[in-house]
């Protein structure tokens, strides 16, 4: 089993950033893929980033340029850096892990994808 904590949402006016924290616990492994997803009010949960074992990074369209997702094996803890924020990334905020590893991008960004899911924390972008 893996528990997973996520946390840094908050409020902030657009143009702001924040950093959101996952902290992964219990069976992890650095061979696990991570990511990140968010779901606004009324909509569906969408992919925001991945990072892989080795660093590589995955991005969806919409932040690319802006938010920046890393990872700390000895912690076992993945940040999402969000910087420029808009309204429209007014969302709850999850952290996930796929334990299958880095897999194709479509494999990536898909949520059934993933095994484990942190609790979301909120993040509210003023205008």
């Amino acid at each position: 089993q893996v528990q997973l904590v996520d946390s840094g949402g908050g409020l902030v006016q657009a143009g702001g950033s924040l950093r959101l924290s996952c902290a992964a616990s219990g069976r992890t492994s650095s061979t696990y893929a991570m990511g990140w997803f968010r779901q606004a009010p009324g909509k569906e949960r969408d992919f925001v980033a991945a990072i892989g074992w080795s660093g590589s990074t995955y991005y969806a369209d919409s932040v690319k340029g802006r938010f920046t997702i890393s990872r700390d094996n000895a912690k076992n803890t993945v940040y999402l850096q969000m910087n420029s924020l808009k309204p429209e990334d007014t969302a709850v905020y999850y952290c996930a892990l796929r334990t299958a590893g880095w897999g194709t991008p479509r494999l990536r960004s898909t949520m059934s994808e993933y095994d484990y899911w942190g609790q979301g924390t909120q993040v509210t972008v003023s205008s």
